[in-house]
């Protein structure tokens, strides 16, 4: 009688972590990540991330609505939001050899214009970063970016 109630407990046991197994997978899935955007500097490191280093958590939550990304070359380009977020779901954990570094150009408290700079070996790549604040949270709402 004990062996019986011992292989009862087990395959309890057993069915109970396998079920909550199944439910942590499915519900990691459905979620979104959510970044901290709660201050212009962190909204910006974010974006750096995303665009350099191939950062892919909170990529929906960093653009607004209305974003807009203008490239400035010899083939001139407006990019919509879905284009930029797609773009950059594409590249997750692709990280780019360059040298960045980002200056406030502008700030206030609900928006922030920012240059960052990108050095690879042939060519620099500048983007001005407009980020403005919606609610407790920073977006970023325009992009333009330029080479040499």
């Amino acid at each position: 009688m004990k062996t019986l109630v011992k292989t009862f407990a087990a395959v309890a046991l057993i069915a109970l972590s396998t079920f909550a197994m199944a439910t942590e997978k499915i519900v990691g899935k459905t979620e979104k990540a959510s970044v901290n955007l709660s201050t212009a500097g962190l909204a910006l490191d974010h974006y750096v991330a995303v665009k350099t280093k191939g950062e892919s958590a909170g990529i929906e939550q960093l653009f607004a609505e209305d974003f807009s990304q203008n490239v400035q070359s010899s083939h001139a380009a407006t990019n919509s939001r879905n284009a930029v977020v797609n773009f950059f779901k594409k590249q997750k954990g692709e990280r780019l050899n360059c040298n960045v570094s980002a200056r406030i150009i502008e700030k206030s408290a609900d928006y922030m214009i920012a240059k960052v700079t990108m050095k690879f070996e042939n060519f620099t790549m500048t983007d001005l970063v407009t980020l403005v604040r919606e609610g407790d949270s920073w977006k970023v709402s325009k992009s333009i970016n330029s080479y040499k």
